[in-house]
């Protein structure tokens, strides 16, 4: 395992596929905190933690609280590795950081705000971890956060915001395929050109489907200000 070439993020797709989601409003107490610190602001990121943390002294068991603080310690984990730093320290940030989300899905398996901030973490950062053979479990994992949200707003999927339903789909869709599983890649790339003509994302899956790959370039999220973009 070549730890320094774990890079750790909690993307802003977080922010948009919650923004879907009006119910889950935790996030918007620490996200700002916690994209800020993942760009390096590390008093932003202290805020963040600070947050979590006061929450979790009154209640352990706060599923959206202790996802975010997981995501934290994956962040400082990935700081660590890619900054020559203490690697016996990030190793354990980064599988504390991991027993957090993964127990915060266990605590609320059914919640929007649990499931994708976990999901984002770990389709993220596996596009960074090479081909170890941890890495395709927490690939796996993402996946089935995404599915569940997925699942989740079935019923009313049409009417998210075209960036929360293209990111959700496209995590889909491009995990399938990181996985080797191409017909669900390809399902979810179809749902893409049907529920999102002209948009950037269907011509990111418009040459998924031709060319059954992705460039790295084509493998982020995509913003608002990216819309007009191939």
């Amino acid at each position: 395992m070549n730890r320094k070439q774990i890079f750790i993020a909690v993307p802003v797709l977080v922010g948009r596929l919650l923004n879907g989601e009006e119910a889950v409003r935790f996030d918007h107490k620490v996200r700002q905190d916690f994209f800020a610190g993942i760009a390096g602001d590390k008093e932003a990121l202290a805020r963040g933690m600070k947050t979590t943390e006061e929450f979790l002294a009154q209640n352990p068991d706060h599923a959206e609280a202790l996802v975010w603080h997981g995501s934290g310690l994956y962040s400082q984990a990935g700081e660590l590795f890619r900054n020559g730093g203490d690697q016996a320290k990030g190793m354990e940030l980064f599988m504390k950081g991991q027993q957090e989300m993964d127990r915060a899905v266990v605590l609320a398996p059914k919640s929007i705000g649990v499931r994708i901030p976990r999901g984002a973490t770990y389709l993220t950062s596996t596009r960074f971890m090479g081909d170890a053979p941890f890495v395709k479990p927490l690939i796996e994992k993402g996946l089935a956060d995404y599915q569940a949200a997925y699942e989740i707003q079935q019923g009313y999927l049409d009417k998210l915001g075209a960036h929360p339903l293209g990111e959700l789909l496209f995590g889909l869709a491009d995990g399938n395929s990181r996985v080797g599983n191409e017909t669900k890649a390809k399902e979810f790339f179809e749902q893409i050109r049907q529920r999102l003509p002209e948009s950037a994302y269907a011509k990111r899956a418009a040459t998924w489907l031709e060319t059954k790959s992705l460039p790295a370039s084509q493998s982020g999220c995509i913003g608002c200000h990216l819309s007009k973009q191939q």
